[in-house]
């Protein structure tokens, strides 16, 4: 398996095997971080149970009412601000040399997408 990013508008996904102790990149519109293989597969298990928590919630709340949602691993916490059809993302490595990123509602989508395919070969 080579080296892959995914991306699209205000996000981006990558993943390469081959590398020594970075392998997964998470970015978004103006930044960008390195990151381990646990905190790639961490964040990607997160996103889609927080995409999912989110989508379930759509029927417990009214149209106007907006949610906020928390998960979070030993390696990073992550945060879904909207509402549950249009939500912006926060995510912070919590270990090693930390770090922080948002992204956008318009982004989430697609990086939602991204990371459940992203190692699948």
């Amino acid at each position: 398996m080579s080296r892959q990013v995914k991306s699209g508008h205000g996000w981006r996904l990558g993943w390469n095997p081959h590398a020594e102790h970075f392998c997964g990149l998470l970015g978004g519109e103006e930044w960008a971080i390195e990151v381990t293989t646990a905190e790639l597969d961490d964040f990607c298990r997160l996103v889609v149970q927080l995409a999912t928590t989110m989508q379930q919630m759509a029927q417990e709340l009214m149209d106007a009412e907006r949610i906020c949602c928390e998960v979070e691993s030993p390696l990073l916490w992550l945060e879904a601000q909207g509402y549950p059809h249009a939500y912006s993302l926060h995510f912070i490595l919590l270990t090693g040399r930390r770090g922080e990123g948002t992204w956008s509602e318009a982004a989430v989508p697609g990086l939602v997408q991204a990371a459940q395919i992203l190692k699948v070969f």
